[in-house]
């Protein structure tokens, strides 16, 4: 299912077996026949850089958080995992943690535009003293926003006897004055009491309250708010590898920010031209390299991918690189350019080799060779003869995101039916892997997927553009266009995948 891989892919090294990927955890299924709320699609999904949290963002503006478990309640060191899996059956098991309303709908008065609350990315940041860092972006401003746990101080029961004090309506009502031990009462001893004497006998009724913290809850704060600096719709942000700085994109413009300082960030990539009718090519994506901090890379809408230096210049105009495949002249159409659009950009972890996904493919590329891509996956050949309705029912603008194994021999990218593919990208690999996002992610794609409710509107476009016909091929390639799997991200050290299907959040491991 994929390209030649090129003899120059020698840190990707083995030729694995092929995985076998396994259903591990659901959150937030719905019931057969439930509709979806479209605030809460899931639109973010990242994995922290040790692993053991899990950010997704949604439609409706919220972040919800998962904690690891498994390794809290079976004491299983982490090195040990990946040798303990595959002998006991052990697999990466997430909870529930938290979760809060990170943007709100906007309206701005000035231009007549309404800003979506919508989570575009998410960012996770350096952690400290137990607290979790992250970064959210919907179209115009970024946030970031500090996780910790704070004790919940609470009044305890004051120190009296319960008995006592049933039967005591006094002391059960808070009379205003204390009874004493001596039968008397406080204003007998007024004058001591102002003088902070008290009879020998003491008080035996005063009622004294005791603060405990015996219970902790989670709290979100936001810390930073980084806005008004994007005229145009942010798609990606990246933390840089100094923990200091990060980049945010938007279609003409990258901007630097220190993630200390929220009122000014520094342009590095205009690519706006004086005359906007000259305008040829947008932003996509934008990465900063996982360990060069002067590094970075961003892709266009005509499927390049260009790397730059920091270090060359302020303004960075002109590129250190560019990674661009070469269009066969007598294959290109209408359809040519938009398919070639890149939608998402991620590095390998080491920084050599960068991974692209543009409409029908994925490539895979080497930084030290810029002639082309060294493997080249096929996710959407079979969708070739349909480019015509795909591009009626705007289906073709969809924006699939793509990642890889932490150790660089494998990668995935979503597709339509709530599918998503698995390549092996080692040399000589012959793995490649489709699954479904359901309990059951092995099973025979020639069966008719469940369909969740649609719209009437929906029901008549598809059936309008001629899709009455079997929605799954015999090959297990879907064309049923109205549920796609767009986001998704591996695990930074283990074969686990974490995969967002409509409002639900699909784990697999291998």
């Amino acid at each position: 299912m994929h390209g030649g891989v090129d003899g120059g892919v020698n840190e990707v090294s083995g030729v694995g077996c092929s995985l076998e990927w396994k259903f591990s955890q659901v959150f937030g299924e719905r019931a057969v026949g439930e509709e979806v709320q479209e605030v809460d699609i899931i639109s973010a999904i990242e994995f922290d850089k040790c692993g053991d949290h899990l950010a997704t963002g949604d439609r409706g503006g919220r972040v919800v958080l998962f904690e690891r478990t498994d390794t809290k309640d079976h004491g299983i060191p982490r090195k040990d995992l990946e040798r303990t899996d595959s002998s006991i059956g052990r697999h990466p098991e997430f909870r529930y943690k938290t979760e809060f309303q990170s943007h709100e709908p906007e309206f701005d008065y000035l231009k007549s535009l309404e800003i979506e609350e919508k989570i575009n990315k998410i960012r996770w940041c350096q952690t400290a003293n137990s607290s979790l860092f992250l970064l959210s972006t919907n179209d115009k401003t970024i946030k970031f926003w500090k996780v910790q746990e704070k004790k919940v101080k609470k009044i305890s029961d004051m120190n009296m006897d319960a008995t006592k004090a049933a039967g005591n309506g006094c002391a059960a009502k808070s009379c205003s004055k204390p009874h004493l031990s001596n039968g008397g009462y406080a204003d007998k001893f007024s004058s001591s009491l102002n003088g902070l004497s008290f009879p020998p006998e003491g008080i035996a009724s005063l009622h004294l309250p005791v603060v405990t913290s015996k219970e902790t809850s989670l709290v979100a704060r936001c810390r930073r708010v980084y806005a008004h600096a994007h005229d145009y719709h942010i798609n990606s942000i990246s933390n840089n590898s100094d923990g200091e700085t990060f980049i945010s994109a938007d279609d003409l413009r990258i901007n630097l920010w220190n993630l200390e300082i929220s009122n000014e960030s520094f342009n590095i990539v205009d690519v706006k031209p004086r005359n906007m009718e000259d305008l040829t090519e947008v932003i996509t994506s934008a990465e900063f390299h996982p360990s060069h901090c002067n590094t970075l890379a961003y892709s266009s809408s005509k499927g390049s991918i260009r790397l730059i230096d920091l270090r060359q210049s302020a303004l960075c105009d002109s590129h250190a690189k560019l990674f661009e495949e070469q269009d066969v002249p007598s294959s290109r159409s209408f359809f040519t350019e938009i398919i070639a659009s890149i939608s998402d950009v991620k590095f390998a972890r080491d920084g050599r080799y960068m991974l692209s996904r543009d409409y029908m493919t994925l490539k895979l590329w080497d930084t030290n060779m810029d002639s082309g891509p060294v493997a080249t996956f096929q996710v959407h050949e079979h969708l070739k003869p349909k480019l015509c309705d795909l591009y009626e029912n705007d289906s073709i603008f969809d924006k699939f995101e793509c990642c890889l194994s932490g150790n660089g021999q494998r990668v995935a990218t979503g597709s339509y039916s709530n599918l998503f593919r698995v390549f092996g990208c080692a040399p000589g690999s012959t793995d490649a892997a489709t699954l479904e996002a359901s309990k059951n992610p092995m099973r025979r794609q020639v069966q008719t997927p469940s369909r969740p409710s649609r719209s009437l509107s929906s029901i008549t476009r598809v059936v309008r553009r001629g899709s009455e016909g079997p929605r799954v091929d015999s090959n297990g390639n879907s064309f049923d266009f109205t549920t796609k799997l767009l986001h998704l991200a591996w695990h930074p050290s283990e074969n686990s995948i974490a995969c967002a299907a409509a409002n639900s959040l699909y784990m697999y491991y291998a």
